[in-house]
This record gives structure tokens, sequence and C-alpha cells, in this order.
């Protein structure tokens, strides 16, 4: 099982490196000389550089070899990792965090590739959770390293600290990491990379930035009708293509349809918590970076304990029982943090993190054996390009519900501010998003995924 953990510790360095690069940025800003609005561009530029290049990551990964692209994937994140820590303005930070996102979008769909093509499909519901781990540890545990980070060392070592991980995932990829090619590669669909890497580039700029100051607000709004409409483009596009760079026809399996549209709706309502937990915690409740991280990171040790339990879970239940009951507990859990107060005991705070970091936990590493279940191996690739675009685009959409929500309330309140009475209203909506991913796992057959949870 070293394909996964090899797979794993490069995906964690992908979501920490976001994570704690948010909780610095003020620092950041003022030893730039820049306002730490402006700075936003450096988160952004990212997520455009990943909505650009996740779709062509499973053609690049079938015409060059999975470990030949992870590798270089790793090599190009360090790299410009370096370049971001001895960045000295603004211009060239940028141009940094964008080719960093080069390296992002190849390592997380084609690491997952590569795990999903080295393991046995009885050994997948095993291999896949440790992939639960890093999307839920990093956004936890970034607030109190970026936090620890730069009141204790310099902001550069956010990105210093890659190297070391990345050198030892090049070196154990080189080792470890198979191969694999297939054997006829279909010519690049280059419209098709346009109108996609155009319109999820332009519509995930435009989802970051409302209600965030970047831009005028009717100009993001604009942003992402473009962006929609050159996605519609590409849909049409598509219609006549043997070979699209997205193969939208993977819809046609029951089992991927409902990990993939059900995890969309799921990954909203999770994708929200990491944004407004730190805010509410100290906004709301006035403590302070360190005592926010330290409540916060609780709900990684739930995922890791979940983690030696769900193949059981899985077996002795089912994958259509298991998705249906856990969404609902989840989902009611992310609702129940808008319950908190000042007054909360710091110990059913805890608590609370704990039962549903194990829960969500059980529910990605489900969401994601049932996903590429009944795949074909050939096809495994457009599978994990068209998985990944899916899950960018839902945890950009929960920041960006979570945000509205906030700001609603405030207005509605007569208030230019957020306070804590604004948070509980969030949480509600997007647990109310999150649950209502029922309604896709509810299509699947009951016996759905049985193979392969009796076979693992």
């Amino acid at each position: 099982m070293l394909v996964p953990l090899i797979v794993a510790c490069a995906l964690f360095m992908e979501n920490m490196d976001s994570t704690v690069l948010s909780t610095s940025l003020p620092l950041i800003a003022k030893d730039l000389g820049e306002s730490p609005i402006t700075l936003k561009l450096a988160l952004t530029t990212y997520l455009i550089s990943l909505a650009v290049f996740i779709p062509v990551s499973g053609w690049i990964a079938d015409r060059f070899g999975t470990r030949n692209v992870f590798r270089t994937a790793i090599g190009v994140f360090v790299l410009s990792s370096i370049c971001c820590g001895i960045s000295t303005n603004l211009p060239e930070l940028v141009i940094a965090r964008f080719v960093q996102g080069m390296g992002g979008a190849m390592m997380v769909p084609v690491g997952r590739l590569a795990l999903l093509k080295s393991v046995e499909r009885r050994d997948m519901v095993r291999a896949l959770n440790y992939l639960t781990i890093p999307a839920l540890v990093g956004p936890v545990l970034g607030p109190p390293l970026g936090g620890f980070i730069t009141t204790y060392w310099h902001w550069r070592w956010i990105f210093f600290i890659n190297i070391p991980i990345g050198v030892l995932g090049f070196i154990l990829a080189t080792k470890y990491i198979p191969d694999l090619y297939e054997d006829e590669v279909p010519p690049l669909d280059i419209r098709g990379f346009i109108l996609s890497g155009l319109g999820l580039s332009i519509l995930m700029l435009g989802l970051s930035t409302i209600g965030r100051h970047l831009i005028p607000t009717p100009l993001a709004l604009g942003l992402v009708a473009i962006g929609i409409a050159l996605l519609a483009s590409y849909l049409r596009h598509a219609k006549g293509l043997t070979h699209p760079l997205l193969r939208l026809d993977l819809f046609r399996i029951p089992t991927f349809r409902a990990g993939v549209a059900g995890g969309t709706l799921f990954r909203i309502g999770v994708g929200a918590t990491p944004f407004l937990l730190p805010l509410m915690l100290q906004l709301g409740f006035g403590m302070t970076p360190m005592e926010s991280g330290a409540l916060t990171f609780v709900s990684a040790a739930g995922a890791m304990f979940m983690k030696t339990l769900s193949l059981r879970i899985l077996q002795r239940w089912g994958f259509r029982r298991v998705l249906m009951t856990n969404a609902l507990i989840a989902s009611a859990t992310i609702g129940s943090y808008g319950l908190f107060t000042d007054q909360t005991s710091h110990l059913v705070i805890l608590g609370t993190l704990l039962f549903g970091g194990c829960f969500r936990s059980l529910q990605f590493t489900s969401l994601n054996a049932i996903s590429y279940a009944d795949v074909p191996s050939h096809r495994m690739s457009q599978a994990t390009s068209l998985a990944s675009v899916a899950q960018q685009v839902s945890l950009t959409l929960g920041i960006t519900i979570g945000a509205a929500v906030l700001q609603t309330s405030s207005w509605l309140h007569g208030r230019d501010h957020v306070t804590d009475v604004d948070f509980p209203w969030a949480f509600l909506i997007v647990g109310l998003v999150a649950v209502s991913s029922t309604i896709s796992i509810a299509r699947l057959a009951r016996d759905a995924g049985s193979e392969l949870a009796r076979r693992s």
C-alpha cells in the first residue's frame, strides 16, 4: 500500500499549501507593500491555473505515463514553491503561484489515476481511505500552522516546507509509482481544451471574487455568466466528437453519476466549513487564530479514526445505505456548528467537531469508491479528470455560498460587518445543500458497489 501513501503525501502538500497561505496573507501583504485584498490574487491565480490544466491532465497521463507526469508535477510544484518563497513583489508571487497551480493540477488527478490503476478493485476502498485524509486534514491543520510559521518564523517558510516533502515524494514515486500508459491515445481536443480552460478559469475567478471586494460585484457576476456561457459552448462542441477532452458520457454510468453529482453537492457544504468555522470562532467569539486552530484540528483526528472502520461499515451495510444515512448525519453536524455560541463549552465544540470529522471522512471514502467502481480501466483517466473538475468547482462554490449568506444576513440586520448572529444561517444553508446530495444517491441500485465491498 505504498502507492496510496505516496499519493496522499503529495495531495496533503497541495491542500496544506493553500490553507496555510490564506492565514498568512496579511503579513505577506505587509512585507511586500501590498494590501491584503490585492494579495488575494495569489489565491485566485492558483485556482485559475487548476481550472485550466485539470481537464487536460488525464490525456497527458495517458500520453506520457502516470509516473513521468506525477514526478514532473511534484517537481514543478516544488520549484514554483521556491520561486514563491523568494518573491520580492506581487507580480513575481502571482506568476509563481500560477506555475504552482500547473503542478497541483497534475498532482491531484494524475496521482489519483495512478492509485486507481495500480490497485485491484478489491483494495479500492482501503486505498482511497488514504486520500480522504489530505482533503480533511489540510484545511484544518493549515490555519494554525500558517499562524505559527508567520508568528515565530517567516512567511517564506510556508513555501520552503514543501521542499523536503516534494523531494521525498519524487524519490518514492520514482521507485514505487507504476508508469502506466494507454496503448492508443487520441489526438488532443485543442478546441475543447481552450473552451473548457477558459470557461472553468473565468467561472472560478468570478465565484472566488464574489463578495470579497477584489473586483466590483457586478463584474464578478459577469465573469460567472461568461464562464457558464463558455462551458455551454464546450458542451455543444463535445457532442459531435468521438474523443472529447472531458467525457461527459461517463455520466451514463449510474455509480459514477451518483458519486460525482452527490459528491459535488456534499462538498459544497464541506468546502464552506473551513471558511466559516475559523471566522465564527475568531470574529464571532473573539478567539485567537491559535485557539481557533487548536479546536478545529480535532476533526482531522475523527477523520483518521474513521479510516480504520469505513471498510467494515461498507461491507456490513452496503454503499447505498451508508451513503444515504451518513449524508444525513454529516450534513446535520455541519448545520449544528451554527448552534455554537461564545458560551459553549470547548469540550462540546471539540466533541461535535470530532463527531463531524468521522462522518465526513466516511462519506468522502464512500463517494470516491462508488464513483470509480464501474468505470472501465481504459476510461479511468477521463473519469479522474472530470471528477477533479467537479470537486474544484464545488469547493469554490461552498466558500462563495457561505460568504454570500453571511453578507446577506448582515445586510438584512442593517450592518456592514459580520457578527456571531450571521453564522447560524450560513451553516444551515450549506448543511441543506450537503444533505441534498441524497437526491442523487437515492437513485443508486440497492446493490450498487456490492461486489466492490464484498471483494474488498
